[in-house]
Order: structure tokens, then sequence, then C-alpha cells
């Protein structure tokens, strides 16, 4: 089919690494798209697709295979197996795809892809196709492994302070985990730094967050490649309404408690609640989970707690029982539906790139708990950059003990502290707001991607 009579103005796949806190902002970007006349496939991996409950978006889908269709990782005997056998069948798979598509008469114009799988910009360029990587951290963080992967910034850090352009000093405990815990996690740490192994030959650089929150490394990366802010990638009925009914990201890998906690919610007081919940990932050691626990029931607030089943065997005895008049434990929920309500007054987490840029979009205070990967990094950010909340310290063993999680949640919830962290959460949620309206930062970046892909 030629491209003048196409009922769209251009093609693009949309590839995402297959994890809830990955699929989230592409999908929401891939909705954009369709707003805006532009016809989008979703790609995941096969076994993906088995589990996803998907709402009624009208985005297609097509998978690919990651080597592992009948288990996915859970069938690899390690993340490392995984990624390398995911990083030789995807590929090829991939290029499977882009033929097929091509001879069914609906050609690809443009793949965009998860940075985090620099292949297939590869597979782009072989078959003459525009290739926009999609970062789904912070710049900050972009930032940061950027200079690693260049040997602009060596490792191990140094004991001091170290300063990189567009950011304040930052202590060692300051970066991602995966740097000052060297040896932690090595897949992972091997995936982000090859975010920017051809990163150069990318047509389009895409990051979600908004200018407006990280203005001056934005400014400073474009010094290297010319990064465009497209964020907050939420469902637009909690910033701009610019999508019809879109309250949902539509794609959902856990089964959800939403009508418990809502009913739940809605009998609780304004500002009152303290929401919990570390993502689809994180796990918190026993100790953990147990120090958490005791610091809810110490806390004069009401609480809501997701605690995911794999973890559930991990909580006290007898603790839900016991605290039901004073909260809610839950294994899983809609995180956007329960950061929206008013009832929530504060944001237990791990401060994972999504939960932060969720509760910055919508004014909610955060207490910040970090757990791996970039998540010390938006702790760092969110204390003394955006000043959106408090950072919970852990004590030798890294436990964060019941009397800090108390002395947190009282923090922001009562006093003079709590009202200022409340007012400059609230001044973050209209920059949020304002950069995805018409004409914002972040609508003009999109508007000139489209654009482009309209001229090929």
């Amino acid at each position: 089919m030629e491209k003048e009579h196409r009922a769209y103005k251009s093609h693009c796949l949309v590839l995402p690494y297959p994890s809830q806190g990955h699929i989230n902002p592409l999908f929401q970007f891939s909705k954009l798209l369709d707003h805006k006349q532009i016809k989008v496939t979703l790609v995941t991996t096969r076994f993906t697709s088995k589990t996803m409950h998907r709402g009624s978006s009208g985005i297609e889908l097509e998978t690919i295979s990651d080597g592992y269709d009948e288990g996915g990782t859970d069938q690899a005997e390690s993340i490392q197996a995984y990624i390398e056998r995911f990083w030789q069948v995807g590929p090829e798979t991939l290029a499977e795809l882009l033929e097929k598509l091509s001879s069914s008469g609906c050609p690809v114009d443009c793949i965009v892809y998860d940075s985090v799988m620099p292949w297939a910009l590869d597979v782009a360029k072989k078959f003459g196709i525009v290739g926009a990587a999609f970062f789904t951290q912070s710049c900050v963080v972009d930032n940061i492994y950027y200079h690693v992967n260049k040997g602009l910034l060596k490792l191990p850090l140094s004991e001091s302070e170290t300063s990189l352009p567009g950011m304040p000093p930052l202590g060692p405990v300051d970066f991602p985990s995966f740097m000052y815990d060297l040896g932690s996690y090595p897949a992972y740490f091997d995936i982000v730094l090859g975010q920017f192994s051809n990163v150069e030959k990318a047509d389009w650089i895409l990051c979600n967050t908004f200018y407006e929150l990280e203005e001056q490394v934005v400014d400073r990366m474009s010094d290297f490649w010319p990064a465009r802010t497209i964020g907050p990638t939420i469902p637009s009925g909690y910033l701009n309404k610019q999508l019809e009914d879109d309250k949902e990201y539509g794609v959902n890998l856990f089964k959800s408690n939403n009508d418990a906690c809502m009913k739940w919610l809605n009998e609780q007081q304004k500002g009152s609640v303290v929401y919990v919940s570390f993502g689809s990932t994180a796990k918190l050691n026993a100790e953990q989970m147990e120090e958490l626990a005791w610091g809810l029931r110490r806390t004069k607030s009401t609480f809501l707690w997701v605690v995911r089943e794999s973890e559930a065997d991990k909580l006290i005895k007898g603790f839900v029982e016991e605290t039901l008049e004073k909260g809610l434990v839950v294994s899983w929920c809609s995180q956007l539906e329960v950061l929206a309500h008013e009832a929530v007054g504060c944001f237990i987490t791990h401060c994972g790139w999504n939960s932060t840029l969720e509760a910055l979009s919508l004014g909610v205070p955060l207490v910040a708990m970090p757990q791996m990967s970039d998540q010390s990094t938006n702790a760092k950010y969110i204390k003394d950059v955006w000043k959106t909340g408090v950072k919970a310290q852990p004590d030798g063993k890294g436990i964060v003990r019941q009397e800090e999680v108390e002395h947190c949640i009282s923090k922001i919830m009562e006093g003079e502290g709590g009202k200022e962290i409340k007012r400059s959460a609230m001044k973050w949620r209209e920059l949020a707001k304002k950069a995805v309206d018409e004409g914002g930062s972040s609508d003009k970046n999109i508007d000139e991607f489209i654009a482009k892909l309209v001229q090929l």
C-alpha cells in the first residue's frame, strides 16, 4: 500500500522492555501518538502478551521472541542468561516482524525503542527506517550513566562528593546503586551502560520527563546529544485530559484490588492516608518488612499498603487482622488512582522513576526508601532539589527502623515542614500539567517528532 493511500500519517512500532515500569510510559506515549493520527503497533514478547491485562485503547499488539516463549524470566537460570538470550533472539524476530508488516501492506516508518535495548536501533538502520531511543529514567540518571559509559566518570567512586554538568554535588550513596555498590546486579549494570553503545546513531532521543523538572541537566546533555523531553507520560485524565476517559495506562501485568482500595479510601478524611508501595519488582527483606509494619502501626495516620503476593509471607503474623481499624493491606491496585485520591497525604516508596514522576505530577509528598538502581539518585533530588519529600535514613545494617518510619511520616503529615513540602509538590504538579498542555514544552517536542515522521 502506498503511503499516500494510508488512513494514517505514519506507522510506528513501539518496543518496551517487558516489565511493568517500562511498558507503562511507552504505552502511554503510544496512546498520544495514536491520538495525533500516527498508527502505532505495540511490540512485546510472546510470553508477556499471554499475561497482559489490556484495556480498550485500540493500539494493535504484535509479538517477538525473547527466547523464553513459555516462561519469560522465570524460565531463565538468571537475569544474565535471560538478557543474553533475548539480545540474541530479539533482533532476529524483530526483523521478521518488520518484514511481515511490510509484506502485509503496513510497512513501518519508525521504531520507538526502549533505550535499554539498543539492538532495536541496529535493526531499524538495517531496514532504513527511523530509530527513536526512549529513555524511561530521569535525565539526571541518564547523564550519570552516559558519563560512566564514555569514561568521563571513573569507577569506583570517590569517597568525597562528585560534581557533573548541570547537577548538584553528589555523595557516593546519591549515585545509582550499581555504582556505589560495584558488582551488585552486574547484568543490569551492563544494560544501563549499554544504552549508550550506539545512541549517537539514533534519529531521536526521547526522555520521560518534563523540561522544567530537569532544566539544567537537559540543557547540559544537549552538548552530547539532542534529548527531547516528552513527559510525564501518565494518563492524561490526571493532567490535561487530552485523551477522553484516559485514567489507566491500559496494560497491567498484575491483577488489581481497585474496588476495595477505592471503597476504603472514600471512607477516609482528606490528606489522612499514608500510601505505601514499592512497585512491581522491588523486594524488601523480612526484617525491613517488619520494621516498616511496626512504623506504620506507631504513626497517627491511617495507611494503605500494597504487598505483592510474592512478598506476603514476609508480613508479621497477624498484622493485617490487628490493624484492620487503622489500615488496609492489598496485593495490587492502580497506583495512579490511589495517588490522585484526596485522602492520600503521603507516599512511601522506593522511588523508581515511574512512581516518582507520578507523585510529582499529582502533587503527592514522598517518603523515599530507595532499594536499588536509580532510586537513590531520585531520592536525593526529591529531598534536596525538588523538595517534595524526605529520605528515610537506614541504620548501619541498611534497615530503616520503625522509629525512622514514624518520624518521616509525621514530618510530612504534621507541622510547618510538611506544609512547605506540600506547597512544593503542588508547584511541580502545575508545571507538569503545563508541560503537556497545548504549546507546553513536552507537547511541542511530541508535535515536532510527529511532523518529522509525516515528512518521510
